[in-house]
């Protein structure tokens, strides 16, 4: 047994059988931790690295445990026969797979290594050296660009876009295939020129490439109360298809390629 197998890392949840987030059907891997704090998070379990108790339906679910890569990929293995069938594999999301650089390499090469394609759900707010650790073993980048004001951006997320933006600059040029991912949050960035600037400077480093617009959901607004934290988007609605609709034809505009959703 090669010794990378034994790498440990911290997850939450291993998800089968998603057709988001990657080709095919997927296996996705929730790891815990992440350096920002979006408003809109639907997964506040994990933010924060250290395992938490999380009260649902009642009683109170332990959330995060360390396991192996080996462990990992044991479970991820069973269903070896759908990614073959569906062109799918493993995608690593979060919380982000970038504040546990070692765990996720490891965990990608194995899947890389048995024959599984790889992606990543990431905000890309790291250093570019830790990041061309995992890129080695990542098929699809799939990378979130939230807004392009810096101001306006750390007021929603707790940290500025400069990282963000200087990174996606350079994942244009190395990452195999770099998908951009806009989380549409009302009151946030869903007016028609937020959008244009996020697909501006999209077709600006990577012309004609692919730009999915996620539209924001309250799915997890039950898990905020669950670990006793407030949810302060709480009167925010999802936007409507028609605004979706109009919001694709912007970023198309651009020369992109555009869907809805992940």
């Amino acid at each position: 047994m090669q010794n990378y197998l034994q790498t440990t890392g911290r997850i939450f949840n291993i998800q089968k059988f998603s057709v988001h987030d990657g080709p095919g059907i997927r296996t996705i891997v929730f790891l815990k931790g992440c350096v920002l704090r979006c408003r809109w998070c639907c997964n506040p379990e994990s933010q924060r690295y250290e395992i938490e108790q999380m009260e649902q339906g009642g009683k109170l679910k332990t959330v995060g445990q360390d396991v192996t890569v080996q462990q990992v990929m044991d479970e991820v293995l069973k269903d070896r026969i759908y990614y073959r069938r569906s062109g799918g594999g493993l995608t690593l999301s979060g919380g982000e797979c970038l504040c546990q650089p070692e765990f996720s390499a490891a965990l990608l090469r194995a899947a890389q290594e048995s024959g599984l394609n790889t992606a990543i759900e990431s905000t890309a707010c790291a250093p570019m050296e830790t990041i061309r650790r995992l890129l080695p073993y990542v098929d699809h980048y799939l990378m979130d660009i939230k807004h392009m004001d810096r101001e306006k951006h750390k007021r929603f997320t707790t940290r500025d876009n400069d990282l963000i933006l200087q990174n996606a600059v350079l994942l244009a040029k190395e990452a195999r295939h770099l998908v951009i991912r806009v989380p549409v949050v009302p009151g946030f960035n869903d007016t028609e020129s937020e959008i244009a600037d996020i697909a501006r400077f999209t077709a600006g480093i990577l012309p004609g490439g692919e730009i999915h617009l996620l539209p924001y959901h309250r799915l997890g607004t039950d898990k905020y109360r669950g670990l006793n934290r407030e949810y302060t988007l709480s009167e925010i609605l999802p936007p409507p298809d028609e605004k979706m609709q109009q919001l694709k034809a912007v970023a198309k505009g651009f020369g992109l390629r555009c869907q809805i959703g992940g």
